[in-house]
């Protein structure tokens, strides 16, 4: 069975659970190196780096590199876990979704060089049903459904942008629709599991810092794990010929 591609970020997942014991790797692609950690079953890239210390920023992750790595590694699908700002008062610091479309204003990265290459951008329903039942599995509340919408960062987003974009989204980020524009590009079925780490600006009184979104984020690291690692033992089974 071709392994999982997983990316993850300031949800810090390395050396927990399915994540320990992975064997660390650069992998050199056309557009750059990718660092890699992977197992039989998983390959794992850390989108910021693996080094707290040296964060990269969003607007500087080579995602071109990333997903081609994971593709030469020949992953059978891609899970991309994120940390989110919520747009809606309903949407609590603290939950889970599962996206099911994404908006990106302006020109998203690609990896298409020679050729005219048109996609209908998606994400993929069948990568979302499982992550869907695997939360189901681990008696976890996760969303089904919502609207991504991905800033360029490295700046949070002002009031009134936030105003803007409540009114067609329902998250906000800076990373997910890079990811899944070039996955599609590389034919590789893609979906994320989005974590609600806080308020946008201006959706409460309090004043955003990255120190309250890492408190809520590392609260879910947990529920991310159990769900991703549910996902895996779900494809085993039902790969499993016997």
């Amino acid at each position: 069975m071709k392994p999982l591609g997983i990316i993850s970020g300031t949800v810090l997942l390395q050396g927990k659970g399915i994540f320990a014991d992975l064997r660390e790797e650069t992998a050199e692609t056309e557009f750059g190196p990718a660092a890699l950690f992977y197992s039989a079953g998983i390959v794992f890239i850390a989108r910021h780096g693996r080094e707290p210390r040296r964060h990269v920023l969003p607007h500087l992750i080579n995602h071109k590199a990333n997903l081609t790595a994971l593709k030469e590694r020949g992953v059978r699908e891609i899970l991309g876990i994120h940390s989110t700002g919520s747009l809606k008062r309903r949407l609590k610091p603290g939950m889970l979704v599962v996206p099911h479309d994404y908006i990106l204003l302006g020109a998203g990265p690609t990896v298409v060089r020679e050729k005219a290459t048109h996609i209908v951008p998606v994400l993929s329903a069948e990568v979302r049903r499982k992550l869907l039942e695997a939360a189901h599995d681990c008696d976890m509340d996760c969303m089904d459904g919502g609207i991504y919408w991905q800033t360029s960062g490295p700046r949070f987003e002002t009031r009134a942008e936030i105003a803007l974009m409540s009114q067609f989204a329902d998250l906000v980020g800076m990373t997910m629709a890079s990811e899944a524009i070039i996955a599609q590009e590389l034919e590789i079925p893609y979906a994320s599991l989005c974590s609600v780490d806080n308020f946008a600006h201006g959706l409460e009184e309090k004043a955003l810092t990255l120190e309250k979104i890492l408190w809520h984020s590392r609260r879910n690291a947990e529920a991310t794990l159990h769900i991703l690692t549910r996902y895996i033992k779900r494809d085993a089974r039902t790969s499993d010929p016997a």
